[in-house]
């Protein structure tokens, strides 16, 4: 990767999950792009699933940390990763192809809108802070649970920040909403489809 071309190309960052090792390729504006973002991270370390999903969305994925570490979990998995900026898009790919994962599929579109034809076993998300409340809720939380599987789960991390808003969410909504993990500026929630 020395040769990297790409005229955005950042810098590789090494990140190790499950002692397995990964590469990401960076761009200059993509987010997080010092080292793997600490919501990421927490997210990874929290998910727990009974059974092996069949599908899964992850969406907003950036550059592709979430997405490529569980495609090489769940190796038998179709994954799909989408964002609505198209150089995520275009990085993921990359780092698909680097860490070796095929059982991707990478989707540009904002929210859900072009990931909504198939539902899913497991949704995650490291949900961005800055796009409003109401895009928070209905964007990023109430479509994709429509999209689960019964017995589904929607993982998701969100800033510290965002703690006043998700339990709301979750009770004007009568969701399945639970808080699993709370660090230092982040927060794990998982909804489970009981459907």
């Amino acid at each position: 990767m020395k040769d990297y071309k790409d005229p955005y190309f950042k810098k590789i960052i090494s990140y190790s999950f499950k002692k397995k090792k990964f590469k990401f390729v960076v761009a200059h504006t993509l987010f997080s792009t010092f080292k793997i973002d600490m919501g990421s991270n927490l997210l990874l370390k929290t998910i727990k699933v009974d059974s092996s999903p069949e599908r899964i969305l992850d969406l907003g994925c950036g550059y592709g940390t979430l997405g490529v570490v569980l495609a090489t979990l769940f190796s038998k998995a179709k994954i799909i990763m989408s964002d609505k900026d198209l150089l995520a898009i275009k990085y993921s790919g990359y780092n698909c192809r680097l860490n070796k994962v095929s059982n991707v599929e990478m989707v540009g579109g904002v929210g859900i809108e072009n990931v909504a034809f198939e539902s899913y076993d497991l949704i995650v998300s490291n949900i961005p802070a800055k796009i409003g409340d109401l895009a928070i809720e209905q964007e990023f939380i109430l479509k994709p649970l429509k999209l689960l599987k019964p017995g589904g789960q929607y993982w998701f991390v969100v800033v510290s920040g965002l703690n006043r808003l998700i339990p709301k969410i979750g009770s004007r909504n009568n969701l399945n909403l639970k808080k699993v993990k709370k660090r230092k500026g982040h927060t794990v929630f998982r909804v489970a489809n009981s459907i």
